[in-house]
């Protein structure tokens, strides 16, 4: 039986669990937004609660006052004085852990969405061409996404503040006098009225600061890894003149948001101010007698005077402290979009969402285990009409050495990238020992895959923790034998402990290609390498070392090269002319 007929049931099955696994993860996913959005709700209302306590101290406040105009002794106050004193530890308190609980959930809740971020960016392909700049994604996650806290723990609360504090305010005044009900009524609509016009603009000017802010990270991350291709081209000059245009187009756009933020604050006290003076206009002639409209029966005591003065600026307060965290609304919620488009699904990698059960579930080996089968690929990149490959069938043997040759564009790289299953394809089938790389397997099968490009990625580190990468099979006795497998024990020996600078600083281009050939040695379960362009760069002497170090590596595994060089691909057992559509073939 062959392994195709043998692995494909388990195929089958691995994606009907990884369907099943969606719907479930979208369940889990649901039932934890509505975990994280408790706490915050919670803490909102603990602040409400702080903030109503304010009722029955004014109630109290006013009495007390009520009492000493009636020619009362303080003896008689002293209750109230003590209910005062009483209630006001006590909202502080209260009002003291509310802020406590919104910060906590937010932070919280931070975390969740950058982690959510980050795993969408590991799951995203490298092919994908709307994946975010690296510089860009490290200021959304670390500067920006900061703005997410003081928009869930202040704005949200002082929202909610805003919308139940006032309303109870109003139905104690209402209860006293229609007249300062109407007023009040009449001031509070044009306060979120001419903020949420004023909202709207500074908005667009925080999302405009941000997208300043990325942009300028990105352009700086990437002058700062060509910083010795600037100087050598004299371009250091240009460079600056670069960055400090980008600086005062990120102040222009900062002063821009703080402008709208103190214009606000201003429409908020003014309206407020108006709103009070109206109410205390009110009451004080309606308490000389020049006045006898407005209440419900008779003429208002000056308890119910006084408690009606004391509310009128805490009607106003909760508006007043929505007006001074406004402009955390703007920047929170661009950071959150930011963060939502950091998570976007995008072009993902194939079987990478099912990783953790992946690495569970065991799958029977074939006995080519490391056979690549293509039927019908049919890829083309996003925005592109034409296809880079269409209904393309393809076998390569296990054990076989397979050059692909072909100019610049003419899809080397990314037949490579698609047979990892680094990109999901449009039509067709890849499968490597029976398993398809569109399917739950895809990220066991990449585990068992070596990688060699032009430009593999080098960690700061050590030699030898950039040849382990941190994998806990590959023990120091396989880092030695990698290392002399691709002949740089003497660099290692020379660095010892002394680290590489990130990006490989300190390396030859040589030095480190043979680290990612060390890398692939020390993978005991790699049987399938895919190498692009190994010797590109190279002098030629270097070139045919490593080539030759790259065929032995190889002995009895599968071997599939991209490259210009024909004397590297003379040395495979077949070579593949992407130029002839496949029709030419040699061996």
């Amino acid at each position: 039986m062959s392994a195709d007929a043998v692995c494909a049931p388990i195929a089958l099955r691995a994606e009907e669990s990884a369907v099943a696994a969606d719907v479930s993860a979208q369940g889990t996913e649901n039932t934890a937004k509505k975990k994280q959005e408790l706490p915050r709700r919670a803490a909102a209302f603990v602040q409400i609660g702080a903030a109503l306590l304010w009722l029955p101290q004014a109630g109290l406040l006013s009495i007390a006052v009520g009492y000493i105009a009636a020619g009362n002794g303080i003896a008689d106050i002293l209750w109230l004085a003590f209910g005062v004193l009483a209630i006001g530890v006590m909202r502080a308190l209260v009002d003291a852990a509310g802020n406590r609980m919104a910060f906590g959930a937010a932070r919280t809740t931070l975390s969740a969405l950058r982690e959510q971020s980050v795993a969408a960016l590991a799951n995203r392909s490298p092919l994908d061409p709307s994946r975010t700049a690296s510089g860009e994604a490290a200021s959304i996650l670390t500067e920006q996404a900061e703005a997410v806290v003081p928009y869930l723990a202040r704005f949200r609360p002082a929202r909610l503040k805003a919308t139940v504090i006032p309303l109870a305010i109003l139905l104690c005044v209402l209860s006293l006098s229609w007249a300062v009900a109407i007023v009040l009524l009449i001031a509070a609509p044009l306060i979120p009225i001419f903020m949420a016009l004023i909202g709207w603009r500074a908005k667009a000017a925080s999302e405009a600061q941000l997208v300043e802010m990325g942009s300028m990270n990105a352009f700086l991350l990437d002058r700062l890894r060509g910083l010795a291709t600037i100087r050598s081209l004299d371009a250091v000059d240009l460079t600056a003149r670069r960055l400090r245009a980008d600086a005062e187009s990120l102040r222009t756009r900062t002063m821009a948001v703080l402008r709208i933020a103190f214009l606000s604050s201003a429409v908020l006290e003014l309206f407020a101010a108006l709103g009070v003076a109206m109410v205390a206009v009110y009451v004080g002639f309606h308490l000389l007698g020049q006045l006898d409209f407005g209440t419900w029966s008779g003429r208002l005591t000056l308890n119910e005077g006084l408690f009606i003065l004391l509310l009128a600026p805490a009607f106003f307060e909760p508006l007043r402290e929505l007006s001074s965290v406004w402009h955390d609304r703007a920047a929170g919620e661009a950071a959150l979009d930011a963060l939502r488009q950091l998570a976007n699904d995008g072009m993902q990698l194939p079987g990478q969402q099912h990783r953790e059960k992946q690495e569970l579930r065991t799958i029977p080996e074939a006995a080519d285990a490391s056979a690549i089968h293509i039927r019908g690929l049919t890829f083309r990149y996003a925005g592109n009409d034409l296809p880079i490959f269409e209904d393309l069938d393809l076998d390569i043997s296990a054990g076989e050495h397979v050059a692909l040759l072909g100019p610049s564009g003419s899809g080397k790289s990314t037949l490579l990238a698609l047979i990892a299953g680094l990109a999901p394809i449009e039509n067709g089938r890849i499968t490597i020992a029976g398993q398809s790389m569109t399917s739950a397997a895809a990220f066991k099968q990449r585990n068992k895959i070596a990688w060699i490009g032009q430009r593999s990625h080098i960690f700061a580190g050590t030699v030898a923790a950039n040849v382990s990468l941190g994998h806990p099979h590959v023990n120091a006795g396989a880092v030695a034998s990698a290392l002399k497998q691709a002949a740089l024990e003497n660099v290692a020996n020379a660095r010892g402990k002394a680290s590489i600078g990130e990006g490989g600083s300190g390396l030859s281009g040589g030095e480190a290609l043979r680290l990612a050939l060390a890398r692939a040695a020390a993978d005991p379960d790699a049987s399938l390498i895919l190498a692009d362009e190994p010797t590109a760069h190279l002098d030629s002497e270097t070139a045919r070392d490593i080539a030759g170090r790259l065929f032995t590596l190889a002995l009895g595994k599968t071997l599939v090269i991209a490259t210009h060089d024909p004397a590297l691909a003379a040395r495979a057992h077949r070579i593949i002319d992407l130029r002839s559509d496949f029709s030419k073939e040699s061996v």
